[in-house]
């Protein structure tokens, strides 16, 4: 309910938690609340499914852009999530979306709550007991995941990859589901591939994931982000946002055109961090 546009008493702006003292994702979750004014889906990056194992298992083909960009990642954790990412709230062309939080309305909070069901934790990860929120998003939604990193001798990193929520069957998401925590909220997340490096396939995209927890939030923001990176200094690691609409400050070109991931760097080490 922190993360979620909404309270007991009606709209609200988001208050950024983040769970099992990932303060890190914690950041990245800040930089996307202040960036989009949307509530933010913290979730594990959790399996990967390609499009013949999910065949194998369910007999179900990947339809949409799950099949186009070959496979999903299962985003799922113990109730962080927003119940904004349900995906039950529509702008004025019924398209599904999550709203900036001052536009939800009586009527969107009746939806997502609606939505969602409460289910008695797992005593394996919760000894003190309690309750999971529970939903998943029945929408294909444009969406950009995030993961802000440290990494020892360089310092904050970004990683961003935009993409789409999927929408599967329900019989499909359940035998899925059930092969994890069921209580727990889920996203299926079917990234944008370029055909190169970390975004070559899903797979790839995973497997440079910088920890198991990442930030996703509703639109595809990677270019904003890009840009924010550059005016605090912080080198991105990995994204699929196409060149022509990535922004960075005019000196980066000094420190190369050829190779921008390794200009951005060279730049952002020379200038060093912005706030000590």
């Amino acid at each position: 309910m922190l993360n979620s546009s909404f309270d007991f008493e009606g709209t609200k702006e988001p208050m950024v938690f983040a769970t099992e003292n990932d303060v890190l994702n914690g950041l990245g979750m800040l930089f996307m609340e202040l960036l989009t004014n949307r509530a933010q889906i913290f979730a594990d990056v959790r399996t990967y499914w390609s499009p013949e194992a999910t065949k194998r298992v369910t007999g179900y083909d990947l339809e949409g852009k799950a099949k186009e960009n070959g496979g999903i990642i299962h985003l799922l954790n113990s109730g962080a999530a927003c119940l904004d990412a349900c995906g039950e709230c529509t702008d004025e062309n019924g398209n599904k979306v999550m709203k900036r939080w001052w536009e939800v309305t009586n009527e969107d909070i009746k939806k997502m709550t609606d939505a969602t069901v409460w289910c008695e934790a797992g005593f394996d990860n919760f000894r003190g007991g309690g309750f999971s929120s529970h939903f998943r998003c029945k929408a294909e939604m444009p969406v950009t995941m995030l993961r802000y990193n440290i990494v020892d001798g360089v310092g904050p990193v970004l990683q961003i990859a935009e993409g789409w929520t999927a929408n599967l069957p329900d019989e499909v998401h359940d035998t899925i589901d059930v092969r994890t925590d069921r209580t727990w909220p889920t996203t299926w997340f079917a990234p944008r591939l370029t055909g190169e490096g970390a975004f070559k396939d899903v797979y790839s995209v995973m497997a440079n994931w910088g920890a198991n927890h990442g930030v996703t939030v509703y639109g595809h923001v990677g270019a904003d982000l890009i840009t924010l990176a550059s005016m605090l200094r912080i080198p991105v690691t990995m994204h699929n946002v196409p060149q022509e609409k990535v922004y960075r400050p005019h000196a980066w070109a000094s420190f190369g055109t050829q190779d921008t991931q390794a200009a951005d760097y060279a730049a952002c080490k020379f200038y060093g961090p912005l706030y000590k």
